[in-house]
Order: C-alpha cells, then sequence, then structure tokens
C-alpha cells in the first residue's frame, strides 16, 4: 500500500488538523531479499555455534574442577585414613605398655596405703607419747 505523497496527504486532511512531525506514515513491508535470509541465517547459525561452544566448554571445564577437586579430596581422605591408622597402632602401643606398667601401679598404690597407715601410726604415737610426758612432768612436780 503505497502512501500519498506530503501534498495530497494535506489535501486529504480537514483543514483545522495539522500533521505531527512525530507521526510516521505507514509503508508497506516488503520482504528482504532471498540473499540478505540466506546470510543472515548463516550468521545466526554461526553466532548460535559459538555460543553453545562457550556452553559446552564452560560446563566441560565445570566437570575438569570437579574431577580435580574429587581427587584432591580423595588423596586428602586417603591421608586421614594413614593418620588414623597411626594413631590407632600408638594407642594399642600405649594399652600395652600401661598394662605391663599396672603391677608396678598396683604396687606403688599399696605402698601410698601402707605409708599413710604409718604416718597415722605416726601421730598417734607421737600423742600417746606427748601425754606421756605430760604425766610424767606431772608426777615429777609432786
Amino acid at each position: 500500500m503505497a502512501t500519498a505523497p506530503p501534498e495530497e496527504a494535506r489535501e486529504a486532511r480537514p483543514q483545522g488538523v495539522r500533521q505531527d512531525p512525530a507521526i510516521e506514515t505507514a509503508e508497506e513491508a516488503t520482504e528482504p531479499a532471498e540473499a540478505d535470509i540466506n546470510e543472515l541465517c548463516k550468521d545466526m547459525f554461526h553466532k548460535m555455534a559459538i555460543y553453545l561452544t562457550g556452553e559446552l566448554t564452560a560446563t566441560s571445564e565445570d566437570y575438569r574442577l570437579l574431577e580435580s577437586m574429587n581427587k584432591l579430596t580423595s588423596l586428602k581422605y586417603l591421608e586421614m585414613k594413614d593418620i588414623a591408622i597411626n594413631i590407632s597402632r600408638n594407642l594399642k602401643d600405649l594399652n600395652q605398655k600401661y598394662a605391663g606398667l599396672q603391677p608396678y601401679l598396683d604396687q606403688i598404690n599399696l605402698i601410698e596405703e601402707q605409708v599413710a597407715a604409718l604416718e597415722q601410726a605416726a601421730y598417734k604415737l607421737d600423742a600417746y607419747s606427748k601425754k606421756l610426758e605430760a604425766k610424767y612432768k606431772k608426777l615429777e612436780k609432786r
């Protein structure tokens, strides 16, 4: 649909109405040339290929990063396993040594009890000797 030249459009309008310069007149839609469509399609497919390649590369890099993180985590867990095994072995050794020392520890406890009993006997003897001394001094004064 062709538009009328501006002079004819002015004549077709009522006299009191002015044309706004911001308003454009409609033009007939024309299809782009076949070569332009083919070129635009090629450009679109090329850009889509670049975009998809980038997305796949990013995803691939993410998986590589996860793989390396998993390997490092696995190595850390192996180290922790070795440490736990060494701790367990050392704990068993300490328990065996403690079991070997247990008779001596029992003897020490027995000696400690005997010393405490002897100390109590010494205090009693001291108290008794003080009483005797006091009686002797009392008898000596008479």
